[in-house]
């Protein structure tokens, strides 16, 4: 008998682990996000009070790091919840249908849209949850120990002043960078995007892994200028830092949104935490001086801090009308370009750049028609784009890079593109500096 209630006992404790196991597993809610600690600490401390019976679990990866392992999983084994800046990854995201409808946990007090974007996916699936502006952040004390302006625009970044002064990262790594490389090419236009992004790239310092990468080298000085999204300009100006940022008109306001993911295992959680974040208290933590994010529901809905920015004034003056649906056709070309180009080729892209600003000093004030057909030369080779306007509309062309990447013949498509254009801006570079070197012994 003893034998007999012991192994009973044994089956009472297990079948009781096994139940608590299932009830850890199902008040479990998995968030992939690209957002920084501060944001993310934030809302798990907060929720996590608020749902004492639901633990979350923050799984930190860039955009497009973030869809890749979203994709990969199947159904049954994927996180809950898909968290991130990038409109167009969400657009990714429901074209291959890896979103749920949420349409039903939206807060009827946000806007409709902002500057004529939707805040909430209009066919339910992704829902606005804060909203995001790119543009520059500089170090205040770096500019005036270096007798540099602030600069206003884009455009600004490709003066010669400000030579190695500038930094960013790359679209591949940074979905909050991809957008504000896709407000450029929006905003410019394809070819003219293109070519600016060059000369800014051709500026830079460096480009960085991540993202954050780029707001830490300008709060501690390593940096004048970055390119970022503003809420990393913003927290660190509320913090404290010796830093300032601007909106150049040339930009777009978006929301980052927040969705379901389908086969998650536990959405009934997961949702949850995606009404929480869209609630008035789950948006006031935006407003945190660390965190600094605009809330979607805007002045007047939420308490905010004085002279903290209002989104919707800031977008009706930006110029860029954002294309989310553009931009997600064109997703993988333009991270594939840019890192072919730009970041495999930064320090040769650097060279070239600063014998073309050389040559041009050199040139100032002066007429010599040979060294100055020459700098046009090394400019057009530094800084026009591999792939042409009508090759970027061309929905056969595109398809190779949105196809599924696991063919072996869109690989062999895919590497041999990516290996023409590293080579051919490798030659490009490399020429463009032998051309401004020769106006330079020109002029000598």
């Amino acid at each position: 008998m003893t034998i007999r209630f012991a192994a009973i006992a044994v089956v009472a404790v297990c079948a009781a682990l096994a139940t608590g196991v299932r009830h850890a597993q199902a008040g479990s809610v998995a968030v992939v996000t690209s957002f920084p600690k501060e944001l993310t600490q934030a809302y798990k401390v907060a929720f996590e009070k608020a749902h004492p019976d639901v633990r979350l679990e923050i799984l930190n990866k860039s955009t497009t790091a973030g869809v890749a392992y979203v994709r990969e999983l199947p159904a049954g084994q994927r996180p809950e919840v898909f968290w991130a800046s990038a409109p167009d990854a969400f657009e990714v995201l429901a074209r291959a249908r890896l979103l749920e409808p949420v349409s039903d946990l939206a807060n009827p007090d946000a806007p409709r849209d902002v500057a004529g974007f939707p805040v909430n996916d209009p066919d339910g699936l992704y829902l606005g949850q804060a909203l995001g502006g790119y543009g520059l952040m500089w170090n205040t004390r770096y500019l005036a120990a270096k007798r540099l302006p602030a600069p206003a625009e884009w455009a600004d970044l490709t003066r010669a002043v400000y030579f190695s002064h500038v930094a960013m990262s790359s679209p591949s790594r940074s979905g909050t960078t991809h957008l504000t490389v896709e407000a450029i090419l929006q905003g410019e236009g394809w070819e003219a995007g293109w070519r600016q992004l060059l000369q800014i790239a051709g500026n830079a310092a460096a480009i960085t892994e991540r993202s954050f990468g780029v707001p830490d080298g300008v709060n501690n000085g390593q940096f004048g200028i970055g390119l970022v999204i503003d809420f990393f300009g913003l927290s660190a100006k509320y913090s404290g830092f010796p830093v300032d940022f601007a909106y150049p008109k040339v930009t777009s306001v978006v929301p980052a949104s927040i969705a379901l993911i389908s086969g998650a295992r536990n959405a009934a959680d997961a949702r949850r935490f995606i009404r929480f974040t869209l609630s008035k208290e789950g948006q006031e933590l935006l407003a945190l001086p660390q965190i600094a994010r605009l809330p979607v529901l805007g002045k007047g809905k939420v308490k905010l801090p004085a002279g903290f920015p209002d989104a919707y004034e800031v977008a009706s003056r930006v110029r860029v009308r954002f294309d989310a649906e553009l931009s997600a056709s064109r997703y993988y070309l333009v991270t594939a370009l840019f890192d072919q180009t730009i970041t495999f080729r930064h320090r040769e892209l650097q060279a070239a750049s600063r014998a073309i600003q050389e040559a041009e000093q050199a040139l100032a004030g002066r007429r010599h028609p040979a060294a100055s057909a020459l700098v046009r030369q090394a400019r057009e080779l530094a800084y026009s784009p591999l792939v042409s306007t009508a090759m970027a509309r061309d929905e056969g062309f595109l398809a190779i890079f949105t196809s599924d990447k696991k063919s072996a013949d869109v690989n062999k498509q895919v590497t041999g593109l990516e290996g023409s254009w590293n080579a051919k801006a490798l030659a490009r570079y490399l020429s463009a500096r032998r051309m401004a070197e020769e106006a330079i012994a020109l002029l000598k």
